[in-house]
């Protein structure tokens, strides 16, 4: 029997990964209700944040081997500049690696530079890992098909150290071009969806959808008012934040949110909550801070939507809790179409705001009659290569999907982004719907 003290490092990282993880599950399982909202709210975060950590560690320590190591017993291992460049390498696992506590120590107002610069480097972190992973598994199918996989020579070290220059390389390019695609205003999409049984007279009526847009350590109040001028410019009748609005107590960056107030939607602003929002552990003060902005929380209920033209005609609007307040054991809170859509017959059009495109599903499996569902989530992918994870993932990605003959599912790539400052093979949103009446 090998002992835990004989495991190699990443054997042991990934025994307190699944320790961590066993923690978690517990908690949820059987400490959710005996626990207070602040010591579960910290506890979620804290383990969330080391479970994280102990998954990284197997990946930090293939970068340092893979570009501090490899070059410990070439001619330039004894040089200034080397000694440099594991002192950056170093500085920059410790930065990725500290990215996942800026929830718990470092959210106000405004980002901090610390925490801008601790996500920057995650998101580089997860660039890299993948291209040393490729480019490994490249040069491993090249040596098998060469039947070279015995043998070494110079060549073969020439290629070793070619691997993690050409993967460094190759992140700073995409790290430069993530930040800038991020720092860019959100794009503003307009599409038109037909709605089946949408009233004559609310033809053309515009519905902006904003989603995730994460306030917190790296989206701050300027961000926000920015998103709040754009929305205002497109004057539509009615704007829907479609969850994770933020990753942040209420009372910690209510200053933040202060530019929602100026929305102005004549026949209402409405929110869902998201998967982050539980993660907040802070839903009912989020529903109190956003009321005190005019904005109206879906929780499990429907408004009816009345055209500004006839009193007879109007639609559904309907929303629902986030799936994740069902795993969290959140009291009071969890996915209940049901009394959502009670009172919300297939006379009338059926409008949904839910935040994951898998809710979506469950929901039209359950109500084939609802006519539109927007959701949020995915981000896109955010950057490359999670895009292909969250593709495999979900059953509706982004943009507007038809499922069967009257029915539209319009999944928005985000407002902003989640943490990591970045964008790479999406973009922010901002989505202009109008709607059109048969």
């Amino acid at each position: 029997m090998i002992s835990f003290k004989q495991l190699p490092i990443e054997a042991k990282a990934a025994v307190a990964a699944g320790v961590v993880f066993f923690s978690m599950m517990l908690s949820r399982s059987y400490l959710a209700e005996k626990l207070d909202f602040r010591t579960r709210r910290w506890l979620l975060r804290l383990q969330m944040a080391l479970f994280a950590n102990t998954l990284m560690l197997m990946g930090s320590l293939h970068v340092w081997r893979s570009t501090v190591t490899t070059f410990t017993r070439s001619s330039a291992a004894s040089s200034f500049c080397f000694m440099l460049w594991k002192i950056a390498v170093f500085m920059f696992l410790a930065l990725a690696h500290s990215s996942f506590f800026t929830l718990l120590f470092l959210v106000a107002e405004e980002p901090y530079f610390f925490s801008l610069a601790a996500y920057t480097c995650l998101g580089a972190y997860i660039i890299l890992i993948f291209f040393l992973f490729t480019l490994g598994s490249v040069e491993q199918a090249y040596k098998f098909l060469a039947g070279r996989g015995s043998k070494a020579g110079t060549g073969n070290k020439n290629r070793t150290a070619l691997k993690p220059v050409l993967a460094v390389l190759l992140t700073v390019v995409l790290t430069v071009v993530g930040l800038l695609n991020a720092s860019q205003p959100p794009t503003v999409n307009s599409v038109e969806i037909p709605v089946h049984k949408l009233p004559s007279t609310m033809n053309n009526l515009k519905v902006v959808l904003l989603s995730d847009i994460h306030l917190g350590p790296t989206v701050g109040k300027t961000k926000l008012a920015m998103i709040v001028r754009m929305v205002k410019a497109l004057k539509p009748d009615i704007t829907v934040i479609v969850g994770d609005l933020s990753d942040a107590e209420a009372k910690i960056i209510r200053p933040a949110v202060e530019p929602l107030g100026e929305l102005e939607s004549p026949l209402g602003t409405y929110f869902v909550t998201g998967n982050h929002e539980y993660y907040t552990s802070d839903v009912s003060n989020w529903f109190e801070l956003l009321k005190s902005f005019n904005i109206q929380p879906l929780h499990n209920e429907n408004v009816k939507i009345v055209s500004p033209k006839s009193t007879s005609d109007w639609f559904c609007l309907a929303g629902v809790d986030d799936i994740e307040a069902d795993v969290l054991r959140y009291s009071g809170h969890g996915m209940d179409l049901k009394k959502a859509l009670r009172g919300c017959s297939s006379e009338h059009a059926i409008v949904l705001l839910a935040h994951q495109p898998i809710a979506a599903k469950w929901a039209l499996q359950e109500r084939p009659d609802i006519n539109l569902i927007l959701s949020g989530h995915t981000h896109g992918g955010q950057i490359f290569p999670l895009n292909a994870g969250a593709y495999l993932l979900n059953p509706f990605f982004v943009g507007l999907y038809q499922v069967g003959q009257n029915t539209f599912v319009y999944v928005s790539p985000g407002t902003m982004y989640y943490g990591i400052p970045m964008r790479l093979g999406s973009r922010a949103e901002i989505t202009e719907i109008i709607l059109r009446s048969p």
